[in-house]
């Protein structure tokens, strides 16, 4: 039992993180691996491979993933910034050979070393805008504003040219939410919301790929097996078919169907199988981990924590809430996983180097502590 009376790197760390949130996330990595055992066996049939192959790979990113997150709580606020901006680099440059060297898949170069490198980006880039916002409230002599405002077209221009628009799309609200909170005019929130439709407008006029799914969505049934239509149509049969209560673990039957069952629509089974109220509570547990952060973010003194814990934890649930929409047709298909449920190693890692700079960020510090090193950090 750790006591509040010893002095050591894991007591400061036990007593001034926060357990629910740990244990908020603890739980979402126990259901993504019970819902992999779930939706993940006929796919791993189609190809091919042992019923338990998506399984006991996830157990194994899993646990790298748990590793990853506990490690990156230790870090101070200056380290979690520091280990941002190697991230960020590191990642953007195998963005940037993925686009230069890596063959195409699915019409998109996403993947090199078998990593998307694009996932590891996203909470690097997180950090370094809140780190731009909050300097440049606190210091004139730093042009910090103006580093945020090209810290954005320095990240999606790549992210576009793969193409990855929902990737895209996602750092771009994370950053207009954070330019908001950074006392932006409401004459600019509408620029930049005005800027985004247009880019949208743009994308489904000219990037056949974005305007094939966006034309599948509002015409259901038009999509045959495999494209996007039927994906989400067949999503939706899912939840019918599960009604309030699911057929049972295991008992589902329309995954053999659903390409993506363990991956972009591991929701929909999660609903035949287990039923409506399931997903009710899975969707209450992400509200939860996004609600108890911007609590704590509201009240951080630190506007460098404030920010970074805002703007990652919106990153988590804005991520969360584009996968549900797309598995309950409410918008085209993304390609987005559900945050610690759906299978990938690299979207599992991400998320949990993500949570770790988050719960790193959230950490309690006495407030002499902090007031000293508001300057220095």
């Amino acid at each position: 039992m750790v006591t509040r009376a010893e002095r050591s790197v894991f007591a400061d760390w036990w007593w001034t993180v926060d357990r629910w949130l740990i244990s908020a996330i603890a739980g979402m990595m126990v259901l993504g691996l019970v819902l992999t055992l779930a939706g993940s066996p006929p796919v791993a049939e189609r190809l091919g491979l042992p019923p338990f192959h998506f399984v006991n790979r996830q157990v194994v990113f899993l646990l790298a993933a748990a590793g990853l997150m506990m490690a990156t709580s230790f870090l101070p606020p200056r380290w979690v910034r520091r280990a941002a901006l190697f991230v960020y680099v590191l990642g953007m440059a195998l963005v940037v050979a993925a686009l230069l060297f890596s063959p195409e898949v699915k019409g998109a170069r996403r993947w090199i070393f078998g990593v998307q490198p694009s996932e590891f980006v996203k909470p690097a880039f997180v950090v370094l805008a809140a780190w731009a916002f909050s300097e440049g409230g606190l210091r004139r002599d730093v042009p910090a504003n103006f580093l945020a405002l090209l810290l954005l077209p320095a990240t999606i221009v790549p992210l576009m040219m793969q193409p990855d628009f929902g990737q895209t799309m996602l750092i771009s609200m994370v950053w207009a939410a954070l330019f908001f909170m950074a006392g932006l005019h409401w004459f600019w929130v509408a620029g930049i919301g005005g800027a985004g439709a247009g880019g949208a407008l743009i994308a489904y006029r000219f990037v056949p790929h974005v305007r094939q799914r966006i034309d599948k969505f509002l015409e259901p049934g038009t999509g045959g097996p495999g494209g996007d239509s039927f994906q989400v149509d067949t999503a939706m049969e899912s939840f019918i078919s599960g009604g309030w209560f699911g057929k049972g673990p295991g008992e589902g039957t329309l995954k053999r169907v659903l390409p993506d069952s363990h991956t972009d629509f591991i929701f929909a089974v999660t609903g035949e199988e287990f039923g409506v109220l399931f997903c009710l509570a899975i969707v209450t547990l992400f509200a939860f981990v996004v609600l108890r952060t911007l609590l704590h973010a509201s009240s951080n003194v630190n506007s460098f924590s404030r920010f970074a814990a805002a703007g990652l934890v919106m990153l988590f649930g804005l991520q969360s809430a584009i996968n549900m929409a797309v598995n309950l047709r409410l918008m085209p298909a993304k390609g987005m996983t559900l945050p610690f449920i759906s299978y990938g190693g690299s979207s599992l890692i991400s998320l949990a180097l993500c949570m770790g700079f988050l719960i790193a960020v959230t950490r309690k510090r006495p407030q002499s502590e902090v007031i000293n090193r508001i300057g220095r950090e």
